[in-house]
Formats: structure tokens, sequence, C-alpha cells
């Protein structure tokens, strides 16, 4: 029997959300279970220090996890820089230190705490003394995807007509249309985040397992087997909402 892979959404410093998610993936497939977290683990929340603390030492001890790129966690890493680099995707106006970004939490989570009388070069040089240099290099070995056939676990998407290889990371961490408005089969079940709904869906070609963890809804995980997806909450496996707008995989 092939082993099933468990997938967990946008976590955005929810430790206890993660916590918990982890307990049910335990209980449903073990300690060895094979779980592929599609990216966001950082912002909004208030214990990104404690997620990817987490996540980095359970990799580094050889758990069976395979972690996303997220387009906040690549935000936080570019901020890291020896430069503080802005991400161009984002509108006029807007960059990782903005309110509505969640910056300002993931920095409080290292004890970086902003005034507004502060320039940007102080609170960089704040983040460098304080973010430790194993979170900096879990930042920079996430991979943007996870191919496990039939299915495909990205961050945010893929541009529908391009093949694998001549995706650009900035879709891959970022995409919203064309890829949501895409009524046709890709040639995987795409497994993704990044696109905040009230609750995980499954739209045919896709399912979306950000059910909003940043925004203090809950966080469930999800098991695939085949192109099978059921989500695990405390009272079992659950099949995952089907959008009204469903299309054939």
């Amino acid at each position: 029997m092939t082993q099933p892979t468990y997938a967990i959404g946008d976590i955005h410093g929810q430790i206890d959300h993660l916590h918990q998610a982890l307990e049910l993936i335990e209980a449903d497939g073990g300690q060895d279970a094979k779980i592929v977290f599609l990216g966001d683990y950082v912002d909004r929340g208030p214990d990104s220090r404690g997620v990817i603390e987490l996540l980095s030492t359970g990799i580094a001890a050889g758990r069976n996890w395979t972690a996303l790129l997220g387009n906040h966690d690549r935000m936080f890493k570019w901020f890291l820089e020896d430069t503080p680099r802005h991400d161009p995707h984002m509108k006029v106006g807007y960059h990782w230190l903005h309110p509505k970004l969640g910056g300002i939490e993931t920095l409080e989570s290292y004890g970086v705490i902003l005034n507004e009388t502060d320039r940007l070069e102080q609170v960089h040089k704040a983040a460098l003394a304080k973010v430790p240099g194993s979170h900096i290099a879990f930042l920079n070995s996430l991979p943007t995807y996870h191919l496990a056939e039939p299915c495909l676990f990205v961050h945010a998407g893929i541009r529908p007509g391009k093949n694998l290889g001549a995706q650009h990371e900035n879709d891959l961490v970022w995409i919203r249309d064309p890829f949501l408005t895409h009524t046709e089969p890709f040639p995987w079940l795409v497994i993704h985040g990044h696109t905040a709904l009230q609750h995980a869906t499954h739209f045919g070609n896709r399912v979306d397992l950000d059910g909003g963890t940043g925004f203090g809804r809950p966080l469930h995980p999800a098991v695939v087997e085949g192109r099978e997806v059921q989500l695990l909450t405390p009272s079992g496996r659950q099949p995952v909402p089907m959008s009204p707008d469903c299309v054939p995989a």
C-alpha cells in the first residue's frame, strides 16, 4: 500500500494550531508520517519564531517532512539579506512591515519591537542580531514545490499551460488568477494554500487548504492518497467540501 501524504496549509505563526494539526496527523498516520507543509509559516500570528523552530529542528532531526516556500516566508527571507529586499509583486505602498502583512508580529516573536521613530536600517540590524542563523538557513533551503504523482504540492499555484520546469518562482508563491479561474484539469491534482477561504475547499482540479488560520480560523491538516483528499478532524477523516464551481479532475 502506498504511504499517504499529509499536507498542512498556511500556519502564519499559529504555533498552537500547528501542534494540534501534528497531533491529528500522528494519530492517523503515526510518528513517521510524510508531511508536506505548504508555506507561509510566518506573519500575522503570535509565534512565527516557534513555528520555524519546530519545523527546522524536525527536518534537521530527519523527520519525513517537506517544507515549501510561501510568499510570506520569502518576504521575511528577503528582509534578512545584507540589504533588505522589497517584493515587487506587492501593491504600491505595501511592504513586509506594513500592518496588513504581518512582518511586525514576526519580528516581535524574535524580540524585535518596532517604534514609530525607528529607521529601517535599525530594524534590519536588530533582526539580524535576533534571528538565529539556523532559521535563516531554513528559509533559504525551502523548495518551491513538491511533486508526488498524481499530486503537485505548491504554495500558491501554477501558471496554466507552462511545464513545471518553466514555472516562475513568483507564480509558485504568489499567483492567484489565472490559476484560480482555470477550468480545465491540470497535469496533476494541485494541493495549495495562499488564497485564504472560510474553509478548505476542493475545486476538482485543485484543493485549497488555506482555511484562513492567519485570520484566526482553524488549521485542518489533510491526508492525500492518490487523488483522494480528506481533512483530519478530532472526530476522524472528513471529505474536503466541494466547491459548487468544481470542475472535473
